[in-house]
């Protein structure tokens, strides 16, 4: 199983590197980072480099693809090259995934019209922009489709998809060997369970 990771200017780095660490552990999976060109893509704090081996045009037909989040979602949601490149390659997925704020750019490459879909938070309500129905789970299944919501989430449904494309003991056997047994020390993952007035000051960290 073949899975690209397309990198732009400014995506969050758990986005990427989350779901990479789940699948690349898969046996008998590859995992390539892309981009318009080959060489390094700087993350939205500007100090991570992630390497694209491939550019878009080298990897036209991946089995599995995950789209990253970041600061920089919105500025190239009118980048044909990025966003034709996801609606080119959803043709011949087995599974289209995104992470957080990637799941806009499933949306501009048209692919969530009528569809069940998450991302972050933040930004929950901007998927009807695109058609499609926010729904507030941190991972959303339509089809071959399979949404994560804001960052860490990336972790989760690199899992589920795993179980779902492989079986459930190879997802579970990836998870026992990164150790992802998550005990947050604090209950304020959501804006649900969030004191009130930290949302505001979250916001403020991303925007």
């Amino acid at each position: 199983m073949h899975v690209a990771i397309p990198l732009y200017p400014r995506f969050t780095a758990l986005d990427a590197v989350g779901p990479y660490t789940v699948l690349a552990f898969a046996p008998g999976w590859t995992v390539t980072f892309v981009a318009a060109e080959r060489g390094p893509v700087a993350d939205d704090k500007g100090t991570l480099l992630l390497n694209a081996a491939a550019s878009y045009a080298e990897l036209p037909g991946p089995d599995v693809i995950v789209v990253p989040g970041g600061s920089g979602t919105l500025d190239v949601l009118s980048d044909e090259a990025l966003v034709g490149w996801i609606r080119q390659a959803h043709e011949h997925t087995q599974w289209t995934t995104s992470v957080c704020s990637g799941s806009l750019l499933l949306g501009a490459a048209g692919l969530l019209e009528g569809r069940k879909a998450t991302t972050h938070w933040a930004i929950l309500d901007f998927l009807t922009r695109f058609g499609a129905e926010p729904v507030s789970e941190r991972v959303v299944t339509a089809g071959k489709i399979v949404t994560a919501a804001g960052v860490s989430a990336g972790i989760d449904m690199a899992l589920t998809l795993l179980a779902q494309a492989a079986d459930p003991v190879t997802a579970q056997s990836v998870q026992l060997a990164i150790e992802y047994d998550p005990r947050p020390p604090f209950a304020c993952g959501s804006p649900g369970t969030a004191p009130e007035g930290l949302a505001e000051r979250a916001l403020g960290l991303i925007t």
